[in-house]
């Protein structure tokens, strides 16, 4: 860039910068954002090769900034904010509470007892539906019977271990999804 306009570029920045910074604030919807945006486009201009002409120095300048303005945004979006943070802090504590890990060993404990109470191939279907997440015509042929029978075998499975955890079983496929068991 010829050194005349750059010094034009920058006499033009200098003079407009209040004007530039306003509109970039109602337009971005944050102060913060448009000095950044600002900075940025000083630093641009400075370093820049340019065509020798600029028909629209304004609007030039401005260009740069909402573009600046645009890649500082889309950036910022993949980092968490600082209120996001602090709730993930918070969620972490809620987490790490005794009496709720107490109460889902409990839990745990009694679901493995009701598995144990399950005969084998019932208890093998529910394990590789439910833990492995094993498509049901997958363990249809790993067990060597129709994909209806391994899906009556599960829901007996799931029901004898929420009758036994004290929980309604809930069916969430097939005819009826949604109701709980009587």
């Amino acid at each position: 860039m010829p050194e005349a306009l750059k010094e034009s570029l920058r006499a033009l920045f200098l003079s407009r910068y209040a004007q530039f910074r306003r509109h970039l604030h109602l337009r971005l919807g944050s102060e913060d954002l448009a000095n950044d945006a600002l900075h940025e486009t000083y630093l641009k201009v400075e370093s820049m090769n340019a065509p020798s002409a600029i028909k629209y120095p304004s609007a030039y300048l401005y260009r740069i900034a909402l573009n600046i303005a645009e890649d500082q945004r889309k950036s910022n979006a993949r980092m968490l904010s600082v209120p996001e943070i602090e709730g993930l802090y918070e969620l972490a504590d809620e987490l790490a509470d005794p009496g709720r890990t107490l109460e889902a060993k409990t839990e745990i404990e009694a679901l493995e007892r009701a598995l144990a109470e399950l005969p084998k191939r019932r208890r093998l279907i529910v394990v590789a539906a439910r833990v492995d997440e094993m498509p049901h015509r997958e363990i249809a042929v790993r067990f060597g019977i129709s994909v209806r029978t391994v899906e009556k075998e599960l829901r007996a499975g799931l029901e004898h271990c929420c009758e036994r955890m004290g929980r309604d079983f809930i069916q969430r496929f097939g005819p009826g999804a949604g109701k709980q068991s009587k």
